[in-house]
């Protein structure tokens, strides 16, 4: 039986009993009539002996949700993802063993924090880096953020507990259940940082990850979840045909996924025209660094590398002449005013553009008069030095990084965190002509959204172009995940992805999933791409249906599951 071995009928477990605590030393202690008598210190050895063990215990009975956090933390991106498909069965295992939804929730708080902190570890050096602050202090900033990053873990815990306690559920329901709100729980809580077990899949190359373009990668995260489903079952009736059988159907249904993925890459319609572009990876960092390394010239130096890194790509080997160039997030050092392009450091880069008679899509302040405050912009330049239209201001602001969140309603609270810019916000995404060629511009974090991106497909983006500057987070994770996560709205739109960065990584990918050359990290880089698109891109099924309809099957789910345990009960 499934839940054989679980406890008694209300999934109680009795708690293993504590051992008899034993004075290793043998001490003892007599009163003058000879009558023995335990000392002082004796009795406090006892006392702690006694409290550390009831300590392990209840450290034990907590082992499988600590180790789901280990396997979900060391699957997830930049590691191979060996446990995806069984990370939640330890969990699952705790939840299913319990009656107590408290202890759920706790179990399900264990796992998360022990995933996050593997898996976005970054943080503390984030926290450093970027707001200045100590070593110890950005270590508490991490420990934060593990307590809270990804909370709709032990909230599905909770809501499942709730369900499976507002009646008798029968156990295909219960296990049902477990994906079921783990899924809409991933989906529907929002997290700064958007992550879902859907990317993996591309990171691994795994050719399943090819149906995000009628799942998006949400859908292939669900996908996951019932596989682990599938694992749980197969563990509990291991060494049984029942079991087996679970097992065998599981992996064809991974062989099955994975097949169509492959053959779906091979035969998408083929792209009718084609840009090359240069991308200019200039190693800057942050630029609190160069001004301190540099004092008040620091601009002047930066534009000087950009200048030269775009010339040496121009010149370089490599077959036909660059269409554009693109810079990455914040290249450009300084604000662009509309009134005084013909002066200072605006001036000298339309002049080497004029001279080199190149295109360029660059990162750089612009400026909101509406709202009297700096924007994160993205500038089109002509051939001739003109800018090409309006610039594209960041709608998508990071929380801590762009603005303070509840600043409005408290303009104090911006004092608590001087370090934290505060630009004015864009009017949305859209697209962008250059000449010919239609783009749909991110700036950095925008990647992450499909809706974002689903937009600027609707509005007739040929190519989407990514800047970023990840010089905040370090080499070991963050520019692996941000890459991975960017690079899958090119799969669920089947757009190709320019994707250029101050550090790395910076590519490119074609929008059957061909990846191209990656940058190193934290070195100085240029190349140039051959990128293949269609003048006239049909939408996916993900973007004209999968975006409401993967949703609504999240939604309905655990809805249909327990109307009809509901259903069979009454």
């Amino acid at each position: 039986m499934l839940l054989e071995g679980f406890g008694d009928v209300n999934g109680n477990v009795p708690s293993p009993p504590l051992s008899n605590t034993v004075d290793t030393f043998g001490r003892r202690a007599f009163r003058a009539g000879g009558d023995e008598v335990v000392s002082a210190p004796r009795n406090a050895y006892k006392g702690t002996m006694a409290a550390m063990e009831k300590a392990a215990v209840r450290f034990s009975a907590f082992r499988l949700p600590v180790l789901s956090g280990i396997l979900l933390g060391t699957s997830y991106i930049p590691f191979p993802p060996w446990a995806l498909l069984f990370g939640f069965v330890p969990l699952w295992l705790f939840w299913l063993r319990e009656s107590s939804w408290k202890r759920v929730f706790f179990a399900g708080w264990l796992a998360q924090f022990v995933f996050t902190l593997i898996a976005s570890h970054w943080v503390a050096h984030t926290a450093h880096e970027f707001g200045h602050l100590s070593r110890p202090v950005s270590a508490l900033v991490l420990l934060l953020f593990c307590a809270a990053g990804h909370l709709h873990i032990p909230l599905a815990g909770v809501v499942w507990s709730l369900c499976r306690s507002g009646g008798p559920l029968p156990v295909w329901a219960q296990l049902g259940l477990l994906p079921a709100v783990t899924a809409l729980a991933e989906y529907a809580w929002p997290m700064i940082f958007p992550w879902n077990l859907g990317y993996p899949w591309l990171w691994a190359r795994l050719p399943a990850y090819q149906l995000a373009e009628y799942v998006g990668f949400q859908g292939l995260s669900a996908v996951t979840l019932a596989l682990n489903l599938a694992f749980l079952a197969a563990w509990e009736n291991r060494g049984t045909w029942k079991g087996g059988r679970v097992l065998g159907a599981a992996l064809a249904f991974l062989a099955a996924i994975n097949g169509l993925g492959w053959i779906r890459g091979k035969t998408l319609p083929p792209p009718d025209a084609e840009t090359r572009v240069l991308i200019v990876q200039a190693n800057i960092g942050n630029l609190a660094k160069e001004r301190a390394q540099r004092g008040e010239r620091f601009r002047g130096e930066i534009l000087r590398r950009y200048f030269e890194l775009t010339a040496q790509g121009l010149s370089g080997p490599g077959s036909g002449r660059p269409d554009f160039a693109v810079w990455p997030e914040s290249a450009f050092p300084d604000t662009i005013l509309p009134g005084a392009m013909e002066e200072g450091n605006t001036a000298l880069l339309r002049a080497f553009l004029r001279r080199h008679s190149i295109a360029l899509l660059t990162g750089a302040r612009g400026y909101d008069e509406a709202a009297g405050k700096k924007t994160n912009a993205l500038y089109l330049f002509a051939e001739d030095g003109e800018v090409a239209g309006p610039p594209y201001h960041k709608t998508v602001l990071l929380a801590f990084g762009e603005y303070v969140p509840g600043a409005r309603l408290v303009p104090a609270l911006k004092g608590w965190f001087p370090r934290t810019a505060d630009f004015a916000r864009g009017h949305g995404p859209e697209v962008k002509r250059l000449g010919d060629l239609v783009l749909g511009p991110q700036i950095c974090y925008e990647g992450l959204f499909p809706g974002l991106s689903r937009v600027l497909a609707d509005g007739g983006a040929q190519v989407f172009v990514n800047v970023t500057n990840d010089s905040w987070f370090g080499a070991r994770s963050e520019p692996y995940q941000h890459l991975v996560m960017t690079l899958a709205r090119g799969i669920e739109f089947r757009r190709p992805v320019i994707r250029s960065t101050n550090t790395g990584i910076s590519t490119a990918m074609r929008a059957d999933g061909t990846l191209l050359a990656l940058s190193p990290l934290h070195a100085e880089w240029t190349q140039r791409y051959d990128i293949p698109y269609r003048r006239d891109p049909p939408p996916t099924f993900f973007q004209a249906y999968g975006h409401w309809l993967v949703p609504a099957i999240l939604l309905l789910a655990p809805a249909g599951i327990l109307a009809a345990a509901w259903r069979r009960k009454a």
